[in-house]
């Protein structure tokens, strides 16, 4: 027991700014270590798990009560200092604050749900000298068994019993079953093994042969097990029962018969949820000349440089190059995380992985379950890895895979840098993983692999200042010609009547002949529904959301009219609420009238469809993957899901349905991505056979950016967009915060967002634009105005964000804005 008063400065799951002190009982200061997690209650009636964040013995200062922590969860910190290093960085940096950055990191399979159960301690004597409150307590629990705390408060008649109840813990006259009830527990599986008393081979083959005679099916049975066990493999002593009652074919009965004459015993054991395939022969491919030569290179710059950029042409064959570092590090003992920008892309490289790797490969991402992320979270933390037989020393994830526990991180790859899914928008921490990445790099002393064949404007610029290392591979893997990229002007074609539908001559007689040839098509449009709007063809009226500023999609599998932004669905209207005209049209086209089209257009043709309509499912996305590899599908049309790194064999041609909508969206980086898009997407043509053949279908074929991607031309590109953005003051020359204001009433929201513009302009002058309203200006009843501010990169960025955090609590105080939601973006994507 420790003399000095202990105290324990914790982070609650919540948006507040401050850390929290408590008071550690006297019962806990030998367990108490930062990192784990502990009930506080926070409030009068509220009960939470926080994370410990220091302890000390620096007792408070100020008229107010130290609470006790009232219960430990973990015995062992289930994250690190590394880890909390990176949350105070991503809480700085991103202008929110460490709870918000806790809620994110920690799986929900980790956050709690008060649910507290008391029952007496069975191993204990009650001590004699008790307060009649306590007595009181004791005769319910004896007569109840268990009670909650809400049953003790009432039984006592006071509003609170956790004096009470905390004098019997200390007493060890009362256990507290569940203080907060975790909502992952470990799976288990029943499992079969050999009683050691037969385990020497007279009492076994007597034993035999007395079920020869007087049970034949239980013989059966047990010489099944043998085989399958210490008979096949004298290492293997257990089977799980599912297994041997499958291949025995007879019923639960016969096992325990055998059980309850002590022959075979079944016992419970932790197992992991995750599907593990077995896999037989791991593979690691040679490296072809060119990605050799890459990665001798990549590995000479990670000498001088912690990030390196690889700039590799899309089926360069990055991807290997990726799988030959990994194992590098692998034979160090090291950890890897591999970052990828969708959960779709993780199915194919995750077979590639377990082909290289085997077991020692894992997932992360948000399609998991509670209970599956809690498991892996404590397999890379090493921590119960032990119990299930699963220690992960490569995870696979998207972005939220940063804030796993790792203990011995050597490499972090971001496949597809460039990618905004990256960047986390709402809730709040809004982070960009591969800059995190970046920065866990720097903690945990591991190099950082960029990887992209179109990288993010940011990205090249650093490499080229030298901020990064750089290495470019610009020759396809085994030769293979980057495809042929035809424009398609769908101005002249609708001029001489020469489309099909949605449909230039170009697309469609590439699509014809390609189906001739058995050969895939992918069509590429970036918007899923089959029309963006209806619209009245007499007075021009189009149905919008009530709660947005938008005008809904019509989805006709569903025969409805859905909000993209709120979810807000509702029949099909047939007739005009203006005019009353029953000439109702459909304007424009997405992914499903495409699909449609395509199956008329093409009868015979198998076509799918991937948006995020149809693949909501948890493996909805792995089975189209499977369908498309597997040839089972000839037309897959598909959203920008269809663009990301994807590997398919037998790709004759793509077609982009609409290049306009891209270059015009207004946005200073659209020039940027829709070069990133069209070449990504250009990328899944011929992959491995032969040329692969790209119509991009545009009413601009002379755009710039048309050009540019046709001549392949990254660089040229790059070079006008850096002219530009130097001139206008944007990244990567200066960096920007976006303020999002945001009220349900517009007359209040103008107000406040001109007030908080005008302050912001006293600071930083010209370099504020803004207020406006964004594209949508109300989402789900609420108005929103942007505010841009635009900061040199000159090293003061931290004390300028300060400054407008401070701005924003002030704005926040101000009366008659109590209902006014004010926050920071930093790095906005």
């Amino acid at each position: 027991m420790m003399d000095d008063q202990l105290f324990a400065d914790v982070i609650l799951p919540l948006p507040l700014a401050d850390r929290f002190t408590y008071r550690i009982p006297a019962a806990f200061q030998m367990r108490i270590k930062t990192g784990i997690r502990v009930i506080v209650q926070f409030g009068k009636r509220k009960f939470f798990s926080a994370l410990v964040y220091k302890i000390h013995t620096n007792c408070p200062s100020g008229d107010f009560e130290i609470k006790d922590i009232e219960a430990i969860l973990d015995e062992e910190p289930i994250i690190g200092n590394q880890q909390l290093q990176l949350w105070e960085w991503i809480a700085n940096y991103y202008c929110c604050t460490l709870g918000e950055v806790f809620k994110a990191a920690l799986p929900s399979g980790l956050k709690l749900e008060s649910q507290t159960k008391i029952s007496l301690n069975p191993e204990t004597n009650l001590p004699d000298h008790l307060t009649e409150k306590e007595n009181l307590v004791l005769l319910l629990l004896e007569s109840r068994k268990t009670a909650s705390i809400h049953d003790v408060n009432q039984f006592l008649g006071q509003q609170s019993s956790f004096a009470v109840l905390k004098l019997l813990l200390e007493k060890n006259a009362v256990i507290v079953e569940e203080q907060l009830r975790e909502s992952y527990k470990p799976k288990l599986v029943a499992m079969v093994r050999l009683n050691p008393e037969y385990h020497s081979e007279e009492k076994l083959n007597a034993l035999l042969d007395v079920l020869s005679r007087k049970a034949k099916k239980q013989e059966q049975l047990l010489k099944l097990f043998l085989a399958e066990t210490i008979y096949g493999d004298p290492l293997q002593t257990e089977m799980s029962k599912k297994d041997l009652l499958g291949l025995a074919g007879v019923s639960d009965a016969v096992l325990k018969a055998l059980e309850e004459k002590l022959i075979l015993e079944v016992f419970q054991e932790q197992t992991g949820r995750i599907e593990r395939p077995q896999t037989s022969e791991m593979l690691i491919k040679e490296l072809s000349e060119p990605q050799q030569k890459a990665h001798d290179e990549i590995l000479k710059q990670f000498e001088t440089q912690q990030t390196v950029l690889l700039n590799g042409v899309t089926s360069s064959g990055k991807t290997e190059i990726y799988i030959r570092l990994i194992e590098e590090q692998l034979k160090l003992g090291k950890q890897v995380l591999y970052l990828v920008p969708e959960i779709g892309l993780t199915t194919q490289i995750i077979n590639r992985l377990k082909t290289a790797f085997g077991d020692l490969a894992g997932i992360y991402h948000s399609k998991f379950n509670d209970a599956e992320r809690v498991e892996i979270w404590f397999n890379v933390l090493n921590e119960k890895a032990g119990k299930t037989g699963q220690q992960y020393q490569v995870i696979l994830g998207a972005r939220s895979a940063i804030f796993l526990p790792f203990q011995d991180l050597g490499l972090i790859i971001v496949d597809e840098e460039h990618e905004n899914s990256y960047k986390q928008f709402d809730p709040a921490p809004r982070y960009n993983a591969r800059d995190m990445a970046i920065l866990m790099g720097n903690i945990h002393g591991a190099k950082v692999l960029l990887g992209s064949a179109t990288p993010s404007y940011e990205t090249y610029f650093n490499a080229r200042s030298n901020k990064y290392g750089l290495v470019e591979l610009s020759e396809r893997y085994q030769g293979i010609e980057m495809p042929e990229l035809i424009p398609a002007n769908t101005q002249e074609a609708y001029k001489r009547k020469q489309m099909r539908s949605v449909f230039t001559p170009e697309l469609y007689d590439e699509i014809a002949t390609a189906l001739a040839n058995n050969e895939q098509v992918i069509l590429f449009q970036n918007r899923r529904g089959f029309a963006p709007f209806v619209q009245c063809g007499k007075c021009g009226w189009i149905p919008k959301c009530k709660y947005c500023d938008v005008s809904k999609t019509y989805h006709k599998n569903r025969s409805s009219l859905i909000c993209h932004y709120c979810g807000h669905t509702s029949s099909l209207v047939t007739k005009c609420e203006e005019c009353g005209s029953d000439e109702i049209k459909t304007r424009g086209f997405g992914t499903e009238k495409i699909e449609d089209e395509i199956q008329l257009l093409f009868p015979d043709a198998r076509v799918a469809r991937m948006d995020l309509d149809t693949t909501r499912a948890k493996k909805a996305y792995d089975q189209l993957i499977w369908q498309f590899e597997t040839g089972k599908i000839d037309i897959l049309v598909g959203t920008q899901m269809v663009t990301k790194g994807l590997d398919f064999d037998h790709v004759r041609v793509v077609g982009v349905l609409n290049a306009d909508n891209l270059l015009n969206y207004p946005d200073f980086r659209s020039y940027e991505r829709s070069f990133q898009l069209i070449m990504q997407v250009s990328g899944r043509a011929g992959r491995k056979n032969k040329r692969g053949r790209v119509v991009i279908q545009t009413s601009q074929p002379g755009h710039q950016v048309i050009q540019d991607v046709i001549a392949n031309d990254y660089y040229r590109l790059f070079s006008r967009q850096m002219a530009e953005r130097k001139m206008f003051r944007y990244p990567p020359y200066y960096r920007l915060i976006k303020i999002v204001v945001k009220h349900q009433n517009r007359e209040r929201l103008d107000l406040a967002a001109l007030n908080l513009a005008a302050a912001f302009r006293n600071l930083f002058g010209k370099n504020v634009l803004g207020p406006e309203y964004p594209v949508v200006g109300r989402i789900q009843m609420w108005f929103q105005k942007e505010i841009l501010i635009k900061l040199p990169r000159d090293g003061k960025i931290q004390e300028a964000k300060t400054k407008i955090m401070g701005i924003i609590v002030q704005a926040k105080s101000q009366p008659n804005n109590s209902q006014l939601i004010i926050y920071a973006d930093v790095d906005p994507m």
